[in-house]
């Protein structure tokens, strides 16, 4: 199959799921939670679905359990949906690119404020 098609049926996965989890999904467990991405299987038989989640990381932990104890449900919704042959196993985990990328920016932002404390000598200036 083709990637551009798996990356459209991913495309369509995330849209549905995360309307399905907005609109029908009941758990307590499950709030506040944005789908980040979803990675299709060659064969479409698993799609790992990534999602942030305000609060902590043990908030994260139990939305994430919750999403996979409704993962059946959700997969049942998504078959009404989708036009495809197989729907994949849906597995939810927690995206922490965004977590790292704060820290990256952090760290950067530190370093030219520590580097500004610092004048440079005339020599150290290239021209």
């Amino acid at each position: 199959m083709s990637d551009a098609r798996n990356r459209k049926i991913a495309d369509q996965i995330q849209r549905e799921v995360s309307e399905f989890i907005r609109l029908e999904l009941r758990d307590p467990r499950v709030s506040m939670v944005t789908l980040t991405g979803v990675e299709l299987a060659s064969d479409n038989s698993h799609a790992k679905i990534f999602f942030t989640q305000l609060g902590n990381e043990a908030q994260a932990e139990s939305c994430r359990r919750g999403l996979n104890s409704a993962a059946g449900f959700l997969r049942m919704q998504l078959a009404k949906r989708l036009t495809i042959r197989t729907v994949p196993a849906l597995h939810f985990e927690v995206d922490h690119s965004i977590e790292r990328g704060v820290h990256l920016s952090k760290l950067i932002s530190d370093a030219v404020a520590d580097d500004a404390k610092h004048p440079r000598d005339s020599k150290d200036v290239a021209v």
